[in-house]
């Protein structure tokens, strides 16, 4: 029953995780959206309807585009991308509603194909949102791995754990400290510090896994001075 119940903690956790990673990549392409629409493909972009990003769409992919965004492609328009299908492609117009209202500020999609699709429009990369997804988590272990490494020194060398012994010992009651409050006391310290080093919008994708961590080097610490 408990391994189950860490399943399914897990898979919320996870999906938490991917609901933010996926809500960044939509405001990413929002971004790119701003400054494209001013370019090259200003006429298309400017004031964007179905017809407009569906032709846009088409000259796009007839440049070499890569296998993934042919898979992009075919995922959301249910064809290949055929240079002699063209007539076939044409009557796909009100598969772009999703992203021209997307890009005007409307709708907040939920389609990852068309989240994906607006993406290769305005050459937002990493693409599709997979290799976002993954870069996300690359960066968020490195970040993770650096400020963990930054306050176990700080813990050792400011001395926190011995700080907190003593105030404990020099109380009347001469109680012995409480693992427990010790723990929180850190856990605070290092979320300061996560809040210091890591940027506002991605504290929540990292809180879990560094309290995880901290926890298990605060447990150390007491076991040693004990």
């Amino acid at each position: 029953m408990v391994k189950i119940e860490n399943n399914e903690s897990k898979e919320v956790l996870k999906k938490g995780k991917m609901n933010n990673t996926l809500e960044a990549y939509k405001k990413a392409i929002k971004i790119k959206y701003e400054i494209e629409k001013e370019g090259e493909y200003f006429d298309f972009l400017y004031s964007p309807s179905r017809g407009k990003l569906r032709d846009l769409c088409w000259l796009i992919f007839e440049d070499n585009p890569t296998q993934d965004d042919l898979n992009v492609f075919r995922n959301l328009l249910c064809l290949d991308f055929d240079h002699t299908q063209k007539h076939k492609f044409k009557d796909q117009k009100d598969k772009f509603r999703p992203i021209e209202t997307f890009f005007k500020g409307e709708t907040d999609p939920s389609n990852i194909d068309a989240i994906n699709l607006a993406a290769v429009i305005v050459d937002f990369q990493p693409r599709p949102f997979k290799k976002f997804n993954e870069k996300c988590r690359i960066e968020e272990a490195k970040q993770i791995k650096s400020v963990v490494k930054d306050v176990t020194v700080e813990i050792k060398n400011n001395g926190i754990v011995e700080k907190v012994l003593v105030e404990n010992e020099h109380e009347d009651s001469k109680e012995v400290p409480k693992k427990g409050n010790l723990l929180f006391d850190l856990a605070g310290e290092f979320s300061k510090k996560i809040a210091q080093k890591i940027q506002p919008e991605k504290i929540i994708m990292v809180a879990v896994g560094a309290v995880v961590l901290v926890s298990s080097a605060c447990v150390n610490l007491v076991k040693k001075k004990e």
